[in-house]
């Protein structure tokens, strides 16, 4: 199963990457693969892979009018989904076919996926609650027995998160995997909302919820850094205005905790302009931060450091 998993992957990963193949074009490069004896693609078995990466992948393969294979997007559930799929993929399958040795390459690890990560999901696909205990950091004691209504899940700075219902509060959390220390199935159906994650996360960075206003978040950058938003923009809403010596870059944004401490991450090379409730929390936390080193005595946390 694995091996024939691999094969649909590859597929996909030609697809995905030449946009449209002919089958002596996919064959052409079936031959020169290592899933190859020297002999292209049978028809019928080629015909079993697209049925099998339908049902597997939920990827569903077209062929035009000119006899071209295509990933058919206007079908296909999540094309982020397949990105990742591919690129994991891929990375694999280079490493696989070189000589460098395994240590010479380091991934980061997600902590607890393969625990819960296929419960959740599960739980997602049939609209089946979930029951948990969670040890969040800031609790003393693990909150136990959580009746969880799951929406979606997802990954964030190398953490998997679902998000949906608390039944007993009846509003939305976010739940870490790697805090999860008990998760099971319960026998009991909820009514599976009309969102999906990109809505929910619309105007969002990161995963906390905010019930705030979108708000039009404006920073200037040093030219170097405006070079890296615009190769990997912060946001999908963002905008730039160039100057001589700076870029200015507007989004439309909530503000929320992830907000803040992404934009503190790049240090002197940005400066938040608007609006003033951001400016606010970015000056609080590097006035609380330099009042950390000025004193010695003070610890993070305490109330002297703090700033109100």
């Amino acid at each position: 199963m694995k091996e024939l998993l691999n094969r649909y992957v590859w597929i996909v990963d030609m697809l995905n990457r030449y946009g449209k193949l002919s089958r002596k074009e996919l064959n052409d490069l079936w031959i020169k693969s290592h899933f190859s004896d020297g002999n292209p693609i049978p028809e019928r078995t080629f015909y079993h892979y697209r049925r099998g990466i339908e049902e597997s992948l939920s990827i569903d393969i077209a062929c035009d009018r000119n006899g071209r294979y295509y990933i058919d997007n206007s079908t296909t559930s999540n094309p982020y989904i397949i990105n990742w799929l591919v690129e994991a993929y891929s990375v694999n399958n280079a490493i696989k076919n070189s000589s460098i040795p395994n240590d010479r390459v380091s991934v980061e690890e997600v902590p607890s996926a393969h625990d819960y990560l296929p419960i959740v999901l599960s739980a997602i696909s049939e609209s089946t609650k979930l029951i948990f205990t969670y040890a969040g950091f800031t609790r003393l004691k693990p909150d136990m027995n959580i009746i969880f209504h799951p929406y979606f899940v997802k990954r964030y700075k190398q953490r998997w998160y679902m998000v949906g219902i608390r039944e007993k509060t009846g509003d939305i959390r976010t739940y870490a995997l790697d805090r999860v220390k008990e998760m099971s199935l319960l026998n009991q159906q909820f009514v599976m909302p009309d969102i999906t994650p990109s809505d929910f996360f619309e105007n969002l960075i990161g995963i906390t919820v905010s019930k705030g206003e979108v708000r039009t978040v404006r920073i200037m950058t040093t030219p170097t850094q405006a070079k890296y938003f615009r190769a990997l923009p912060f946001h999908h809403t963002q905008e730039e205005m160039v100057n001589d010596n700076y870029s200015i870059f507007t989004y439309r944004l909530k503000l929320n905790y992830e907000l803040v401490h992404e934009l503190l991450s790049y240090g002197d090379a940005l400066k938040v302009l608007a609006p003033k409730e951001l400016v606010t929390m970015i000056t609080g936390q590097l006035k609380g931060t330099l009042r950390l080193y000025d004193d010695p005595n003070l610890v993070p946390g305490s109330e002297k450091a703090k700033i109100n």
